[in-house]
């Protein structure tokens, strides 16, 4: 019989493009992530040991800018020292934009101190303390940008080094819990005995109603789905990396929630029949705080945040804080009925930005650690 090598190649030909294609079309399905409903974390410490360090380090800022609400002077040397100690420390992971305006307030912070200040009288002299706080000539609450503005440009930014650095690891998801100010307990409160929140965690803990879907517990979430997404190994990277990058837009949204709470806050403190000094210093305190959580988040990559330079510098104006001119603060307590309607303007442009929902907005009048008692 002759060998036709003709029909065998064309039979082999065949036979390979046969075998080809069914790999080719194959499909491999994992198994769904199953997601812990805890944070199990055996050497969160330990993990998180630089993230902790900042913590107290930014901590004790605060302690030493606070000394000035007492009437006592502040050492700028000491203020400027405590923002550059530690390795790394809070100027080291600052954003470079939000470093250079800290190293400039702190000298008016202790400029300030020593000194008493009263709105009705801005911009005259160099500011100091009035119902119990430190402000500028112009009515603002340095400390309270400082540090709030700190949470954005220092931690935040430092969870997007972590993140966005060599291949994540578990420990780092530690390392993100103690960044935010939170721990493996996830208490939901910053008013827990042991293991409260603190930073970022503090404010978004306030705005989460504890109903399992608040801001808050969101977060929680995205740190547990991420955590568990690494340790099944690379088939699950996506659901790791959904999971972080919900984790950074909660943050952020927790972070805008809060402005809008404090400068609810303000509008109504400053509306009453009879202000007092007491209402009037209050007001000045969480308008300052609320100046601090939106500016600290101006100068981050606009990759790495939802909101927009350009949106944070239009809530500024209407704040009266813009990015490349003097405060006026103070006239929201001189001029409170031109100037109220201002603070309206930035309350309604983040619940643009964040499609917030009337019901969000709603809730975010409210502390709900305070109003739940959760301990």
């Amino acid at each position: 019989m002759k060998f036709n090598w003709k029909n065998s190649f064309f039979l082999l030909a065949l036979s390979f493009s046969f075998f080809s294609c069914e790999e080719e079309t194959t499909d491999v399905t994992f198994p769904s992530l199953e997601i812990p409903t805890t944070y199990e974390s055996t050497a969160y410490e330990s993990n998180a040991s630089t993230e902790l360090a900042i913590r107290t380090n930014l901590s004790e800022l605060a302690s030493k800018m606070q000394v000035g609400r007492t009437g006592a002077r502040v050492d700028e040397t000491e203020l400027l020292a405590a923002f550059s100690q530690g390795n790394p420390s809070l100027k080291d992971i600052t954003t470079t934009y939000y470093s250079d305006k800290v190293t400039n307030w702190l000298p008016e912070l202790a400029k300030a101190s020593g000194g008493t200040f009263d709105p009705l009288t801005a911009p005259i002299g160099e500011g100091g303390v009035y119902g119990g706080y430190l402000f500028d000539e112009n009515g603002l609450e340095i400390e309270q940008v400082v540090e709030k503005g700190l949470f954005g440009a220092a931690l935040y930014n430092h969870a997007l080094t972590i993140i966005k650095g060599n291949e994540i690891n578990a420990a780092d998801i530690d390392r993100l819990v103690a960044i935010f100010g939170a721990h493996p307990s996830f208490k939901n409160s910053d008013a827990a005995t042991e293991n409260k929140d603190i930073f970022a965690a503090k404010y978004a803990a306030r705005r989460d109603k504890n109903d399992g879907n608040g801001l808050y517990t969101s977060i929680k979430t995205n740190l547990i789905t991420a955590k568990a997404a690494i340790e099944k190994g690379q088939d699950y990277n996506q659901d790791r990396d959904k999971a972080l990058s919900d984790f950074r837009y909660n943050w952020e949204k927790s972070n805008m929630a809060t402005v809008i709470n404090y400068l609810l806050g303000t509008i109504s403190k400053l509306n009453k029949t009879d202000v007092t000094d007491a209402d009037r210093a209050s007001a000045l305190h969480s308008y300052s705080e609320a100046v601090g959580f939106v500016y600290g988040w101006k100068g981050i990559s606009e990759n790495d945040k939802s909101i927009s330079d350009a949106d944070i510098d239009q809530i500024l104006e209407y704040m009266n804080v813009p990015a490349n001119g003097n405060a006026t603060s103070y006239t929201f307590v001189t001029d409170s009925f031109n100037q109220l309607p201002k603070l309206q303007s930035a309350i309604d442009k983040l619940k643009q930005v964040y499609k917030f929902t009337e019901q969000d907005m709603i809730d975010f009048e409210y502390n709900w650690v305070s109003e739940q008692d959760r301990k």
